[in-house]
């Protein structure tokens, strides 16, 4: 039963509506009792209007009758619920920017912006004010929040965790995704939410550094990949570290990126073969938004802000050209990377391209960072693979992250991977922020 708190002020600016969702009672032990957790406003709760970010969008849709069963999941693993977060209007956005409800505010960095589009997910998460959120994965929008608010951030492989009762952008890319501060609690709630006992804890077979992606870093590698990968190498061995040029790699062995790849282009620093599985990504959400909700969009008409309003409208013009190549792309991508990371590999990579950008970019920039989030973003994106975001402290006075991502259906073991990895991780970040002043 939901019982309504009002919001508060002093809340980062995170939450769109309180209430409380009690856990579901039980007479045994439960993996998430006495835990507290909010969810993005794109999943429905019986009784509630699921807002999608838009004013117009509650205006204009009815209460849910039912509960999505990511949510009900966590209530019955006992957890309590209390309210709703702001996110991006129509899951549109990376960035975390609402101009109806306000910009939730980052608590690493507040004049910065906090990432979307699950942006109060990760405010709430990394301001304390609960001990986990749920949020949603299309293109980004864990993964890159995660990392500007310095906290963790967990992407499911592509079907891995339920999205009824969530309210669709791309189905093709959609994933039920989570944040919490500690590794402990990440892999307590990916157990309830995968629907999985603790799996034996495996060691990588190899961890394979992306290495043209780290060069897309404006972050010091030092400060990043290099950091990750000491805390490797005292657990399991500087050997089984391994590097690749994965543009290259996805060039060869993906032949149907070549309707995507943009002729004459050269330029080694936007890795030409990710830059074109960036656009056949955005193409096929872009098509999908508007197969979703083109009929409320060109009805309605709502108010978007700067930068969604580009993208919702290109959405609205998109055809189904070249929509079978980005199927067949998708398929490639899949086998190519899972036959490069074998049984138990992974791959390191750093989650997005900077740190978190100052509030209020103009649209040309907000595109321009986006493109260059994309190119590190679709790889787990397209492939359908689980990835998470790890913090790693700060750097220059902003969150700083890197990147695990394993093939498809991994998730269970990358949740063990990145709690075994903890204390030396802790232990090699603090190296690091020291030596980096």
């Amino acid at each position: 039963m939901a019982v309504e708190v009002m919001a508060r002020d002093t809340d980062y600016g995170a939450f769109v509506e309180k209430f409380i969702l009690q856990p579901v009672p039980s007479p045994h032990p439960l993996p998430l009792s006495g835990l507290t957790f909010e969810i993005k406003d794109i999943f429905d709760v019986e009784g509630y209007v699921t807002g999608f970010g838009h004013p117009e969008w509650a205006r204009t849709h009815s209460a849910a009758t039912s509960t999505a069963p990511a949510v009900l999941a966590v209530l019955r693993g006992g957890a309590t619920c209390i309210g709703k977060t702001v996110m991006d209007e129509m899951a549109c956005s990376i960035n975390g920017e609402n101009i109806h409800y306000g910009t939730p505010t980052n608590p690493c960095a507040p004049d910065r912006i906090p990432g979307g589009s699950s942006s109060g997910s990760a405010v709430a998460v990394g301001a304390k004010l609960v001990d986990f959120s749920l949020g949603t994965d299309t293109g980004g929008s864990v993964r890159v929040p995660a990392s500007y608010c310095g906290i963790y951030g967990f992407r499911t492989s592509i079907g891995a965790v339920s999205t009824a009762g969530v309210i669709p952008m791309s189905q093709f890319f959609d994933t039920v995704g989570w944040f919490a501060r500690d590794p402990i609690i990440l892999k307590q709630v990916g157990h309830v939410l995968l629907e999985s006992s603790d799996t034996p804890h495996v060691r990588p077979s190899q961890v394979i550094v992306a290495e043209d992606c780290v060069r897309l870093s404006s972050i010091p590698s030092g400060r990043t990949t290099q950091v990750l990968l000491k805390a490797v190498e005292k657990l399991f061995g500087g050997h089984i570290i391994k590097n690749v040029i994965l543009g290259d790699y996805v060039k060869d062995k993906v032949p149907s990126l070549k309707n995507f790849i943009s002729e004459g282009n050269n330029d080694q620093e936007t890795i030409p073969s990710l830059a074109a599985l960036s656009r056949a990504m955005r193409l096929l959400q872009r098509y999908e938004v508007k197969k979703n909700h083109g009929d409320w969009v060109t009805t309605v008409k709502p108010e978007f802000g700067p930068g969604i309003h580009e993208e919702v409208w290109e959405a609205m013009r998109t055809s189904s050209d070249n929509i079978d190549a980005c199927q067949s792309m998708r398929t490639e991508l899949r086998a190519a990377l899972t036959a490069l990371l074998g049984d138990s590999g992974i791959f390191v990579y750093p989650t997005v391209q900077g740190p978190p950008p100052k509030l209020k970019m103009d649209a040309a920039a907000f595109e321009v960072d986006i493109a260059k989030a994309f190119r590190l973003l679709a790889i787990a994106g397209v492939s359908g693979f689980c990835q998470v975001s790890i913090p790693l402290g700060m750097y220059d006075n902003l969150p700083v992250s890197v990147s695990l991502v394993a093939k498809h259906g991994s998730d269970g073991f990358l949740l063990n991977l990145v709690s075994t990895l903890h204390d030396t991780l802790k232990e090699e970040i603090q190296v690091a922020e020291r030596t980096s002043y």
